[in-house]
């Protein structure tokens, strides 16, 4: 199944990019579509802003001037920077999840289904940089608020679980599910904040392994790791050597 292209999401492009430009000058454009074009400039800027200098160091002004956008259009939009930065995560993370239950959905079983929503989570990650920065490292930032929009996303994952076998036999499920969800922000965490974004897709089969092994069994969930791994490769004969006299 091909995957929805990732200009929808924040950062996927600069917020000043051209072709979203509205012309000065008389304009029969309805201000709502003003406002909800200066919403996604600002979403771009934001997450390019604050992946660069930090959530800390980022300004208004910063955001504006990236975005191409006034501080009085941002003002209409956001109550601040804090306010901005959680509309731009939530916004990510609605997208983001919503391309992760169409690739999940797309496969014949909850394994299958399971390992291809990890797959597009980290790939979308790694191709995006400044959102993985901003949605998984900077979001900290934001203090009390932030931490609390950070733990109603992870809950989200529960809804993969659904449909695990064995989910229901299983000692404390939502504990589990919690941890499991939890070990795996951990470890994208790691990557992300050490500047290894673009290594975020060489963990799917560590990943899927941890993610399925309580529910499939460890022979079963052991599969996970030499998925991805080519076919070994045979080594070439040796050529002869001939001796002339």
């Amino acid at each position: 199944m091909a995957r929805q292209p990732l200009t929808p999401l924040p950062g996927a492009r600069e917020g000043r990019d051209p072709a979203r430009a509205i012309k000065r000058g008389p304009s029969r454009v309805p201000p709502e579509v003003v406002a909800a074009n200066q919403r996604d400039r600002l979403y771009d800027a934001l997450v390019h802003t604050v992946a660069a200098k930090g959530y800390a160091n980022a300004t208004v002004s910063d955001i504006c001037r990236a975005a191409g956008v006034t501080r009085p259009a941002f003002y209409a939009l956001f109550a601040g920077k804090d306010d901005a930065l959680i509309a731009t995560y939530r916004h990510g993370a609605d997208l983001l999840f919503k391309i992760m239950e169409e690739a999940y959905r797309a496969e014949p079983g909850w394994r299958e289904g399971t390992r291809a929503a990890l797959r597009v989570m980290l790939q979308v990650l790694a191709e995006l940089p400044a959102f993985a920065t901003m949605a998984i490292v900077e979001i900290d930032a934001a203090g009390p608020h932030g931490r609390n929009e950070r733990a109603q996303m992870l809950r989200r994952f529960d809804r993969f679980f659904a449909e695990a076998p064995r989910a229901s036999d299983l000692p404390m499920p939502e504990e589990l599910v919690e941890t499991i969800v939890g070990g795996i922000y951990a470890t994208v965490y790691r990557y992300v904040a050490a500047g290894r974004v673009e290594q975020l897709p060489e963990l799917l089969p560590t990943l899927a392994y941890f993610t399925l092994v309580p529910f499939l069994g460890r022979e079963e969930a052991a599969l996970e790791l030499d998925a991805d791994q080519p076919p070994p490769s045979t080594p070439a004969k040796p050529a002869e050597c001939r001796i002339t006299p």
